[in-house]
């Protein structure tokens, strides 16, 4: 057989292809873990687009010497984990061959439509732009415009970003670093933002080796030597917890929550703590199936172990800006010690670990999302607003470090409803957020039923309620 011959059957069958080719286990695993979650997934667009790129990257290897397709491959398992649907994961699979190969954008629209098309447009476009002080801004400008128009861009270059990042021990070492201090302050933000903490904290330990490696070598070597006798103790506090649970019928599971280097670092450095008073606090996390079993199993446990006082709260009733919700308690446990305690549903666990990939349903599951993305990531439309009025790359970075590391208060609109606003927001940046068209009109405003200056800062349980003009030329002053 001639090899034309060869490429025209292979770019016939897709399927027999794919279930012969030299990474069929892992082109199976990612189909695995797509009908995990999507049942009645169309997979045949994820073996279609496996066979594209197999062939597209066929004569390129990786600077760890491995095949390309090991790359594209990896980044589609990373997001199948996620719960991602077929038609992201074929985008996944085919988002370097534009940049990379021949094969174009019109061929990726030919052959797998204007969606994944439009994908794998949006990943391109970021991938072309080159970090440096004033391009890092205007690079994490457009990415920000990509992502209001589609977030998937966003968690697809996420995932790509997490795989290069597990692969840069064969990167130059001077790339490495200027890479992982990149990551450090937009991708692992990001990620925190969107609610997907797997990829958050993956990005920040591996970002933090590679940044700080003595130090970084020094905690794991402190962490592995007082691990033994710590899980001794979270044991004890597990098996306590559980049978709180079989005396209140409830069916949870309990589970030690581990500690990330990354974080112990942080509050060594930024705190000042040593490192025996960070490690040796526990963290225990409880599933259970309810709301209503959240808060029996809170009382459960206060009423044998003591809170301590001021670490209460309530993100269940006042959820954080990424949809985070949980219930956060520290007790004093066994033998006097700490015990850091959360308790949430398997739902708002799957929220936690997966953010916007387990919360939003996709084009490909059209019609059962229960609500939109407006209501969910008012940031986003918020930046998306800034990036168009910010004509200074620099200053609109400036913003939105700040906007995604901020730390939050939570107040209510006359109607009850909680708005997150970042902290040191004024009665201004909740008109703003409430809709940008309030925002220009608001022309006064009342905070817990009180008139009070626009340019006063709010506190978190503030119901706050804002004045418009209907004159169109009406803005805050």
């Amino acid at each position: 057989m001639t090899d034309t011959t060869s490429n025209s059957l292979r770019s016939r069958l897709p399927r027999i292809f794919a279930k012969s080719g030299a990474y069929n286990s892992e082109l199976q695993a990612v189909i695995r873990s797509v009908k995990a979650n999507h049942p009645k997934a169309d997979v045949s667009v994820i073996e279609k687009s496996f066979v594209a790129a197999e062939k597209a990257h066929a004569t390129q290897l990786r600077k760890s010497g491995e095949p390309y397709i090991t790359h594209p491959l990896a980044v589609a398992q990373i997001l199948a984990d996620l719960g991602i649907g077929a038609t992201t994961i074929a985008a996944a699979l085919l988002h370097d061959t534009v940049e990379d190969t021949e094969y174009t954008l019109d061929f990726v629209r030919r052959d797998f439509g204007d969606e994944v098309a439009m994908l794998v447009d949006g990943v391109t476009k970021l991938d072309k732009l080159k970090f440096g002080d004033n391009t890092q801004a205007e690079t994490v400008r457009k990415m920000v415009v990509a992502m209001s128009k589609d977030i998937r861009v966003l968690v697809i270059k996420l995932a790509d970003r997490l795989h290069n990042a597990r692969t840069w021990k064969f990167v130059p070492e001077e790339s490495a670093k200027r890479k992982a201090q990149e990551t450090l302050e937009i991708y692992a933000p990001l990620a925190h933002r969107l609610g997907i903490s797997t990829i958050k904290l993956e990005l920040e330990d591996l970002s933090f080796e590679i940044l700080y490696p003595k130090v970084y070598e020094e905690i794991v070597n402190l962490v592995t030597q007082r691990t033994p006798k710590r899980e001794e103790y979270i044991d004890s506090v597990i098996s306590s917890i559980e049978e709180d649970l079989k005396e209140s019928k409830i069916k949870g599971k309990v589970a030690g929550r581990p500690k990330q280097y990354y974080s112990i670092y942080q509050k060594m450095v930024v705190r000042g703590r040593e490192f025996d008073d960070i490690y040796d606090l526990v963290g225990v996390r409880v599933l259970v199936p309810t709301v209503r079993d959240c808060y029996a199993i809170l009382g459960s446990i206060h009423s044998h172990w003591n809170p301590v006082p001021g670490r209460f709260k309530d993100y269940i009733a006042m959820p954080k800006f990424n949809l985070y919700q949980s219930l956060h308690t520290t007790v004093i446990g066994p033998a006097g010690r700490a015990v850091e305690i959360q308790i949430r549903t398997t739902e708002m666990h799957n929220r936690a670990e997966f953010g916007v990939a387990a919360h939003w349903k996709y084009k490909e599951q059209a019609g059962t999302s229960q609500t939109t993305t407006e209501d969910d990531m008012l940031w986003l439309k918020h930046l998306s607003d800034w990036q168009a009025e910010t004509q200074d790359p620099g200053e609109f970075l400036d913003a939105l470090r700040f906007e995604i590391g901020a730390k939050e208060v939570y107040v209510f609109t006359p109607k009850g409803k909680v708005i997150g606003l970042p902290s040191g927001a004024t009665p201004v940046d909740f008109a703003y957020t409430v809709h940008t068209e309030v925002g220009h009109r608001t022309i006064g405003a009342k905070v817990n039923g009180r008139l009070v200056p626009l340019e006063s800062t709010l506190n978190s349980g503030d119901v706050v309620e804002v004045f418009t003009s209907k004159s169109l030329d009406a803005a805050p002053s």
